[in-house]
């Protein structure tokens, strides 16, 4: 009797060494996602779900109980594809009047070296210079230190300067619809772990840090709202809302051929473009989906200018998208042009969110710009859907990245996070002097 091959025991599988769950909550979706990270570092994506949103318009909520339960739904559909729970997400925020600021500070070094006590003391002197004037702070963060005014240093410890400064990049939100954000994620019994601005998690998702330093535009469109955003010494350093989205091309065509949204909705994903061919003219597109009337026949009025099987004419969508978009874009531009990200100024745009999907939106933009255009995808993790390496879940991703990377934040600083030297406040400058004192005997006796 011949002996049965020993089976292989299963692959061992890496433990996690922390999770991050995220939720990006929009006008069209509310998509969420659960993020592990192994022990080695590695960043996989353990589920994710998304549903239609409800109760949010143009970035803000306008139904507290239905964009709860909406916010609830995609947060159990991504644990049963995770088969883990989450009980706090990181939440982005895409209107509620984001506006960025650079805060510049420097203290007196006196030609010494560098210790991480100055630079505790300097982001702690930093921590006055915010004058949020009533709104609510997002982030402040420091982009990038300065030695006797020299800019571009990324970690000065251990550099000698007369003047260490820092630059210090300050999202800022008005505080009441980013509060109606929270409880509704509260109210689906969650705790928030943070609020991040769109802007930044979409850049964190789809520009490399070479782009962010060097000067790139993020133009990311949603459903009810376009943010443009201008990067540049790796900060965000100018904000526009173009209150006009993707969703403005649904409408159009709704109204233009006289047939439902949802109807309108399907043709511009599955037939709109914003580039013309010269088959437009010949190509009938149903405008109910197939076998919605069960034997062929058509559902509902007839769209207007349709054949008797209810289809249209392919070039007389496609105008409708282009004429929307030509709006659309000529508000992009001018958002550019009143950022400074224009003329000779000007350089690579990123498109990004849900509105970039549609079919030749890169060239359409391209071509009206005058500018090179690309489009934004998250990078693809493991474990991360086919379908979510696109534009429109670019934010929800990026949500988790920026959780992951941890930036500091200025406002934490002084803390007594473990590790690291208690901040000082400018009051309290003999500590340094201890620990100076402290290092320099040790080092030289």
């Amino acid at each position: 009797m011949a002996s049965r091959p020993a089976s292989r025991p299963p692959a061992p599988q890496r433990r996690l060494a922390r999770t991050y769950a995220a939720v990006n909550i929009g006008s069209f979706r509310i998509s969420a996602m659960i993020m592990g990270e192994t022990e080695t570092g590695e960043l996989q994506v353990l589920g994710s779900g998304h549903r239609a949103s409800a109760g949010i318009k143009r970035g803000y909520v306008t139904d507290m109980a239905a964009a709860a339960h909406a916010i609830r739904d995609a947060v159990e559909r991504a644990e049963r594809s995770a088969a883990t729970p989450v009980r706090s997400v990181w939440i982005a925020c895409a209107g509620a009047g984001l506006a960025s600021d650079v805060v510049s500070v420097d203290i007196e070094i006196g030609g010494r070296r560098i210790e991480d006590e100055d630079v505790e003391q300097l982001l702690v002197a930093a921590q006055g210079m915010i004058q949020p004037d009533g709104r609510k702070v997002l982030h402040a963060q420091p982009a990038h230190y300065t030695l006797d005014g020299a800019h571009g240093v990324a970690n000065p410890r251990g550099l000698h300067a007369e003047r260490l400064g820092v630059d210090i990049h300050v999202m800022l939100a008005d505080g009441a619809p980013v509060r109606n954000l929270t409880e509704a994620v509260q109210n689906a019994h969650l705790e928030v772990e943070g609020v991040v601005a769109a802007p930044l998690a979409a850049g964190q998702a789809c520009l490399t840090v070479e782009e962010r330093e060097l000067g790139v535009a993020l133009v990311e469109i949603g459903a009810d709202i376009t943010n443009v955003a201008v990067f540049a010494g790796g900060m965000l350093l100018g904000l526009h809302a173009v209150p006009m989205g993707s969703g403005a091309i649904t409408d159009a065509i709704a109204s233009s051929f006289g047939i439902r949204r949802s109807q309108a909705e399907r043709l511009k994903c599955v037939a709109g473009s914003a580039v013309a061919s010269p088959s437009d003219h010949r190509e009938l597109i149903p405008v109910s989906p197939p076998g919605e009337g069960g034997d062929g026949a058509p559902v509902g009025p007839l769209a207007r200018g349709a054949d008797d099987k209810n289809r249209i004419v392919r070039a007389e969508l496609i105008a409708v998208v282009t004429q929307q978009l030509g709006l659309l874009t000529a508000e992009v531009g001018r958002a550019l042009k009143a950022i400074g990200f224009s003329g000779a100024r000007a350089g690579q745009v990123v498109l990004t969110g849900g509105g970039a999907e549609l079919a030749g939106m890169a060239d359409f933009m391209q071509g009206a710009l005058g500018q090179p255009v690309r489009l934004g995808r998250p990078p693809q993790l493991t474990g991360m859907p086919e379908a979510h390496h696109a534009p429109g879940f670019a934010t929800l991703a990026g949500l988790c990245l920026y959780a992951a990377d941890d930036p500091i934040d200025i406002r934490k600083v002084g803390t007594g996070r473990g590790g690291v030297y208690r901040a000082l406040s400018r009051e309290s400058g003999w500590w340094a002097l201890v620990m100076r004192l402290f290092r320099a005997l040790k080092e030289y006796f």
